[in-house]
């Protein structure tokens, strides 16, 4: 019987989880040389330097690629899904990735916003629906 991935929160990423969490999206970048990078690392893999912050980014982007995924990520996934892979707008060169939220298979070039799902209590994922789409905006908690 095959277990289900399930992510865990390491010394590098556990921030970041925190803030999704709180349905902020926030990438990381570095205090020697500005590169912004995702997902989180210790040291910034173009000047080698461990000194960085948190930069909070709006959570939309456009759709590079992908693809239907046949094996279930965690429990309760049902099969088969979309994953996209996302350009973050505010970070051209960062991309990220999560189910897909829509109404139909995606396009490239569509933009997208994160659409926050809370699992359980220790766990939010970030999906990605169609900008315009209602379940792509941040809640009003």
């Amino acid at each position: 019987m095959m277990t289900a991935y399930r992510p865990e929160p390491d010394r590098d990423s556990r921030q970041w989880w925190e803030r999704v969490a709180g349905q902020e999206f926030a990438v990381q970048e570095c205090e020697g040389c500005g590169a912004v990078r995702f997902p989180a690392r210790s040291f910034c893999p173009e000047c080698r330097t461990e000194a960085w912050h948190w930069r909070e980014v709006e959570p939309e982007g456009v759709v590079e690629s992908w693809i239907v995924n046949h094996q279930p990520f965690m429990p309760g996934f049902e099969v088969p899904y979309v994953v996209v892979m996302v350009r973050l707008a505010a970070v051209p060169g960062c991309f990220v990735y999560g189910n897909w939220r829509g109404d139909g298979p995606p396009e490239r070039g569509w933009r997208v916003r994160a659409a926050y799902r809370r699992v359980d209590e220790r766990l939010t994922l970030v999906d990605w629906a169609p900008d315009d789409h209602p379940v792509g905006r941040k809640s009003s908690r």
